[in-house]
């Protein structure tokens, strides 16, 4: 049986590390390289861990940030396997099915469940002729998920020939097609068509223009389920951090860092309060715009980098009402994709248009559908979020319209879900596009950073490793492979395969 190895044995001289921001990403990789013998030190700015799975608290409950939904529990069991650990020590995974229940208006519900016969039941109970386009959709995901997943989610694309040794594959799988594109080749119902690939929203792609490549996930939920942590996402980050303390790592929250220093073409440390900290590896899991115009922002290579990269597109910003009521959860489900009138028009308003739509479709987060801990005795929590334009799209006056877009949402909820909405609430607050700048120093209120289409992913997404300055890392949603737990742990592989092979390039021998 492996015994836990101490700081001391941990530690290897002259392999120091920082990450900046204790996110899924950063956490991820401060965890396997603390894991590899490099002391590892994680700069937080706020007062806790967990980026965009950030808790916050109010009138007795817990709120969790998000991300809510957790696929590929084998990605994160793995972070504990590396020193011997087992996950079930330290978090409590629990399965939530269905996976999420689908509404529309005219009150049609659809449970997207593991089970293969209630499947073909309820598809059939749309559109019979499409539980053979299903089989067939599922077998495309299937290959677009070896493909996409298994041999290229965890590699680095480092120079353009890495790009082109990936593109017959890529071109065989249809990659060069949206999502929605490829659904409709294989099914004909429209609602199980956006059934089948909103997916895209929950990582910030427009399903009518992100890469067919990301059906994937599809076989990713049917192969590994759909979880949640009992306590809650942050408590899946608390398990994170527990683990990387154990191993003798270093978190320093309410720590935010100024800029990166750097000598000739590397960086030399980081200053934090006008104190430079020391590393031989810089990894930022910010904002990969706040990283090159900010905290490299004094640099040629910060400027420039960060010029090009405000050209590239950015996914759309969110809306998220956090929200406790009276009493337990009535005719939800964990998690519930409510559909508008519209889908494609509203999804080109979200993406393209300088206001907001006057309708909307909406994700609603029922925690305690599954786990009643997450609220007070008696009670229950929920968030609801709606995809809205980005700020650099929309100059919408949030201070203003926040408030009203929490009506308007409370409204329909009313209508459609929880008719007792208002008469049972205890608690609300709300996080616009504004906090996901202020807060989280994303370019544009951007809520999943650089938009996941194909002539942004891969090779021409922002690197894993910086072109110009060799001892810079990115690891997040900004980065290969992109957003979303399992995408963000993914990018944490590639970047700390990077970090390690350079840390033993330069040990002494």
């Amino acid at each position: 049986m492996n015994r836990p190895a101490s700081a001391d044995e941990l530690k290897t001289p002259g392999s120091r590390a920082i990450v900046i921001g204790a996110g899924f990403g950063g956490l991820a990789l401060a965890i396997r390289l603390q894991s590899a013998g490099i002391a590892t030190t994680v700069l937080e700015k706020r007062d806790k861990p967990g980026g965009r799975g950030y808790v916050y608290e109010q009138d007795g409950f817990r709120f969790d940030g998000g991300p809510t939904v957790i696929t590929d529990p084998d990605a994160l069991k793995e972070l504990w396997q590396l020193s011997g650990r087992n996950i079930d020590d330290y978090v409590t995974l629990m399965p939530v099915s269905p996976f999420y229940q689908l509404c529309w208006e005219d009150g049609t519900r659809f449970d997207y469940v593991n089970d293969q016969d209630e499947l073909n039941a309820q598809i059939s109970k749309l559109s019979p002729k499409d539980v053979d386009g299903y089989k067939k959709f599922m077998a495309y995901s299937e290959d677009v998920y070896r493909e996409g997943y298994l041999k290229l989610g965890a590699v680095p694309f480092l120079d353009f020939k890495s790009m082109m040794k990936a593109a017959p594959q890529l071109v065989r799988v249809g990659a060069y097609r949206s999502v929605y594109s490829k659904v409709s080749s294989f099914i004909e119902n429209e609602y199980l068509r956006q059934a089948f690939s909103f997916h895209t929203l929950l990582v910030g792609g427009n399903p009518f223009q992100t890469s067919s490549i990301y059906a994937l996930i599809h076989a990713l939920e049917r192969r590994g389920g759909v979880w949640w942590a009992k306590g809650g996402t942050g408590a899946l980050v608390q398990g994170m951090v527990k683990l990387f303390e154990d191993l003798g790592g270093t978190l320093r929250t309410s720590a935010e860092v100024e800029r990166m220093v750097t000598q000739g073409n590397r960086i030399t440390g980081v200053q934090v309060a006008g104190e430079v900290l020391e590393a031989d590896l810089v990894a930022s899991n910010a904002d990969v715009v706040h990283t090159y115009g900010k905290l490299l922002g004094g640099t040629k290579r910060g400027k420039s980098y960060a010029r090009s990269l405000k050209k590239k597109r950015f996914s759309m910003s969110l809306f998220v009402t956090y929200f406790g009521l009276k009493g337990a959860p009535e005719n939800l489900r964990h998690h519930m994709i409510l559909f508008g009138k519209r889908y494609k028009g509203l999804i080109d308003e979200i993406f393209k248009a300088d206001k907001l739509a006057d309708d909307f479709s909406l994700y609603l987060h029922c925690p305690s559908v599954t786990d009643p801990s997450v609220a007070p005795e008696g009670h229950s929590t929920y968030y609801v979020l709606s995809p809205v334009p980005h700020l650099g799209t929309s100059e919408i006056d949030w201070e203003v319209e926040g408030p009203r877009y929490r009506e308007r949402i409370f409204d329909y909820l009313e209508k459609h879900y929880i008719p007792d909405l208002r008469e049972r609430l205890v608690t609300s607050h709300i996080l616009t596009p504004h906090g996901f700048r202020d807060d989280l120093n994303s370019h544009l209120g951007s809520a999943f950073s650089v938009e996941p289409i194909l002539t942004q992913s891969a090779w021409f997404r922002p690197h894993n490793r910086d072109a110009s300055i060799p001892n810079l890392y990115i690891v997040g949603a900004g980065t290969h492979p992109g957003a979303g737990i399992p995408g963000v742990v993914g990018s944490a592989k590639a970047t700390a395969g990077l970090m390690i092979e350079d840390a033993k390039a330069r040990a002494p021998a």
